[in-house]
């Protein structure tokens, strides 16, 4: 029998799911990263977002880490043992593409500050008694949305923004991996600056890696437009905190959706998410990395992971191999 092993809170709340799907039993243990460690010995696949060479040294009879997410950048590859398989899971593209147009459309209408103003009473539209109307929203068709990452979310994105008659530019490592069919601009890293010269919004959807974190400093955020907003649903340290802070305090640019953070929590006490006082600036809309979580991407992943347990154990490679 397989042995099967979920480590941390994002693993474990994957296995219900996991091993409702799995066509043979498997013996599963679940625990968290670090006390699942002396757990290992006999796993020989481990379902995790991180993997360091403590779990390498435990894991003597390991054949697969299944990372349950696309990123990559808690995995220590170089301690990957010998005959052990790496892959990771998508899904999620969907939801965050849908998540990035919602949260285009809430930062452009200031749905936040509307709604609580009105809870309040007061009228923040043409139909206020006694002031001046405000100024009118500015519309999304027409406008200009450059994407940083234009892999599986960036293309689920670009296809959403053109249904909104957006114009669409986007940069990606390898472009010979996508075709520019209905982009104004698809480049490398080369293109950044233009790109964000020419953003009225700006999607973050790279991974992170050694190339793209810190990439977006104060130099960066002070190419673009003092009218654009920027979204985050990658990884936050691809964007230096400090200079985001400030760039959004000092409004040199228009506002940003923070889905990704600084700072995690790591106890059940409240967690603000950065050194910085984003909380305290109200041209912030912050959520907590939730982007991606929608019934689709767990119903893709649980599916794909049980697969691969499942090709594991025939002794088949896995889907999304890396290594």
């Amino acid at each position: 029998m397989l042995r099967v092993a979920f480590a941390g809170t994002f693993s474990t709340t994957l296995e219900p799911s996991v091993r409702a799907r799995l066509a043979a039993p498997c013996d599963v243990i679940t625990g968290d990263e670090a006390g699942i460690v002396s757990r290992l010995a006999d796993v020989e696949v481990l379902v995790t977002l991180a993997f360091n060479r403590q779990m390498a040294a435990a894991a003597k009879n390991l054949k697969l880490v299944q990372v349950p997410g696309a990123g990559l950048d808690r995995i220590d590859q170089s301690a990957l043992p010998a005959g052990a398989a790496l892959a990771n899971a998508y899904g999620h593209e969907v939801g965050i593409a849908e998540y990035v147009i919602g949260a285009m459309l809430a930062l452009t209408r200031s749905f936040g500050r509307i709604d609580a103003s009105l809870r309040r009473g007061i009228w923040e539209s043409q139909w206020g008694v006694g002031g001046a109307a405000p100024p009118p929203w500015p519309e999304m068709a027409g406008k200009t949305l450059g994407i940083l990452g234009y892999g599986r979310i960036g293309q689920a994105l670009a296809r959403r923004a053109r249904a909104f008659d957006m114009d669409v530019c986007a940069i990606r490592r390898d472009v010979t991996r996508s075709e520019a069919d209905g982009l104004s601009l698809l480049g490398g890293k080369e293109m950044l600056d233009p790109v964000l010269r020419r953003a009225d919004y700006l999607a973050v959807t790279l991974s992170l890696n050694e190339e793209t974190r810190g990439l977006i400093g104060a130099r960066e955020l002070g190419l673009m437009k003092k009218t654009a907003m920027l979204v985050n649903v990658a990884r936050a340290e691809i964007i230096d905190e400090d200079a985001l802070y400030q760039a959004l305090r000092d409004q040199r640019i228009a506002a940003a959706a923070l889905d990704v953070w600084y700072q995690y929590p790591r106890s059940a006490e409240p967690t603000f998410p950065g050194r910085r006082l984003f909380h305290e600036l109200p041209n912030v809309m912050m959520t907590p990395h939730v982007s991606g979580w929608t019934e689709g991407m767990l119903e893709a992943r649980a599916t794909l992971i049980a697969e691969n347990i499942g090709r594991t154990a025939r002794g088949e490679p896995p889907l999304n191999l890396i290594r």
